[in-house]
């Protein structure tokens, strides 16, 4: 099924979004890259048909319903189900910072963005998922959404406290949780990946990953086929990570 699987990913017009939606299209999937802005949603979408590669902009702003619903129109009347779903959009905020101390507007939008936004697109695309013969949902997290992780002194993450955005992954690990036990009856598997601390406009290019490598296991967990799937997971490049 590889050679002709739907995938969108959102916010896929930079950093590694855009690299997944690479990695994606040069399996043969046909890309449905997410973007809520026209301009650069359309430009690196053309960058990668340049290449001969088989992407399409679609417009999608994560915290519009009314955009969400209509991007999910679109994929339905012009493609008939979703393969692949990569839940890919993110921020960080750098108001965030220790409970104590962190700005409760910086808070509120990362939550927003990272948890609400996240649950409202697989909200409305679960049934495209359901109409494909294997659906694959990948959630971008990060080891600072771990609780272990966090709540372990010997942890490196321990002293890393960014309220806002270390909740937002813990909320979109427990979103992968509940849908794997919603799902574990039809075809469609998900997971959760920390994709590392990655040199984008995210971390502010202080990441020690480059985007092209962190794809590689998001995509990965996109395209695992019958016999290799798994689901429920929290995984990285290395393996497991705990909850």
């Amino acid at each position: 099924m590889t050679n002709n699987r739907i995938a969108l990913v959102t916010g896929a017009n930079k950093g590694i979004g855009f690299e997944i939606a690479r990695q994606l299209a040069e399996t043969g999937a046909k890309v449905l890259l997410g973007a809520r802005d026209p301009g650069r949603g359309q430009n690196a979408a053309s960058i990668l048909t340049v290449d001969g590669l088989d992407v399409s902009y679609l417009s999608l702003d994560t915290l519009d319903e009314n955009s969400i619903h209509t991007a999910a129109a679109r994929i339905e009347a012009e493609y008939g189900r979703l393969d692949i779903l990569v839940n890919n959009v993110g921020i960080w905020d750098f108001r965030d910072g220790i409970p104590g101390g962190a700005s409760l507007d910086a808070v509120r939008t990362t939550m927003e963005t990272n948890f609400i936004g996240t649950l409202a697109v697989t909200q409305a695309l679960l049934p495209l998922l359901h109409k494909s013969e294997a659906g694959r949902i990948v959630n971008l997290s990060s080891t600072l959404g771990s609780l272990a992780c966090n709540g372990d002194p010997s942890s490196p993450y321990y002293s890393a406290q960014n309220i806002g955005y270390n909740a937002s992954k813990a909320a979109v690990n427990m979103l992968t949780v509940e849908l794997a036990e919603e799902l574990r009856d039809s075809s469609i598997v998900v997971n959760s990946v920390c994709p590392g601390f990655v040199k984008t406009d995210l971390s502010g290019q202080t990441g020690t990953t480059l985007p092209a490598q962190a794809a590689k296991m998001p995509v990965r967990c996109a395209l695992l086929g019958s016999q290799d799937a798994f689901s429920g997971r929290f995984v990285d490049a290395a393996g497991e990570i705990p909850w």
